[in-house]
């Protein structure tokens, strides 16, 4: 039977590197699992593989979408399905990985269709977010779906705002919208979970977000501003830049927020895959062939 490999873990982990290297050793191709190296207008801010990288190995599901077109994890496993069933064709193993879960379990179980939120809703939820900020809609997610508050980035407005939207447009937690019963997929999966110290992988972030801002980050983030109401641009890494050419802030201080909502964000993404009791741990520094000889690929 064929075989899909998800390697998840949290950002700046290692995933990309460590997957490109499974995919030589392996002759085979990767899917990406990420919410925003999709969009073809992001580059620095998500950390897309660089163009080295994409030449090294074929990765799929990167760029080729705009931030103008909605996309959402239903989408997405519509796509990374037909894209693994045409590889496995010429593949008999192929790769996952990315660092949405959502997206990650839609791919291991599938994702429902979610329902569209009432006007009356949306616009209760926006009025509130525009007029007395976040912290309420934090609060309220936190009553309504505890579970979906430990998982979702809550400092993203979008996502908070979308999670709320389906909780009480269900009247079910956001965890439902996750097949309880996995559908069947017609290949074997095998999830990998790259572990790192939480001090390593906090400065690993810092370094990461670092090298961003010299690759040129802030040019990227000015670029963009004609698009910043966009969903895919409320994201950590474009909203504090955005903050900073508003005025509100230093550059200084616009970096160093990035590096503690990214921290934030990566333990939420802990917390995600810490659901995942079927899968293999490895360290971020582990040979891909700890992984071959485990699983005799």
């Amino acid at each position: 039977m064929n075989t899909l490999v998800i390697v998840a873990g949290p950002t700046a982990v290692g995933k990309t590197a460590w997957s490109i290297q499974l995919a030589q050793a392996l002759q085979t191709e990767i899917i990406s699992c990420d919410s925003r190296q999709c969009y073809r207008e992001l580059r620095i801010g998500v950390a897309r593989p660089e163009e080295e990288e994409l030449r090294t190995v074929a990765h799929h599901l990167v760029a080729h979408r705009t931030i103008k077109q909605p996309y959402n994890a239903y989408l997405f496993e519509q796509e990374a399905l037909q894209m693994a069933e045409r590889l496995f064709a010429t593949h008999p193993t192929v790769i996952a990985t990315g660092g949405t879960g959502l997206y990650i379990d839609a791919l291991r179980r599938g994702m429902a269709l979610m329902p569209d939120p009432s006007p009356r809703l949306r616009q209760y939820l926006t009025h509130r977010l525009q007029t007395e900020g976040i912290r309420p809609l934090q609060t309220l997610l936190s009553q309504v779906d505890p579970e979906a508050y430990s998982r979702v980035d809550t400092l993203n407005p979008s996502r908070l705002q979308r999670a709320l939207e389906t909780t009480l447009t269900t009247g079910k937690p956001l965890s439902h919208s996750v097949n309880a019963a996995p559908r069947p997929r017609p290949f074997r999966i095998v999830t990998v979970v790259l572990d790192c110290d939480k001090q390593v992988l906090r400065q690993r972030i810092d370094q990461r977000v670092d090298r961003m801002m010299t690759l040129g980050l802030l040019d990227e983030v000015r670029q963009l501003l004609p698009y910043r109401q966009l969903n895919a641009l409320n994201t950590v890494g474009y909203k504090e830049l955005f903050a900073h050419l508003d005025g509100l802030c230093t550059l200084e201080q616009a970096v160093l927020q990035i590096k503690v909502n990214t921290w934030h964000y990566a333990k939420k993404q802990l917390t995600w895959i810490s659901r995942y009791e079927d899968a293999l741990h490895l360290p971020n520094t582990a040979p891909v062939d700890s992984l071959l000889q485990a699983l005799s690929i």
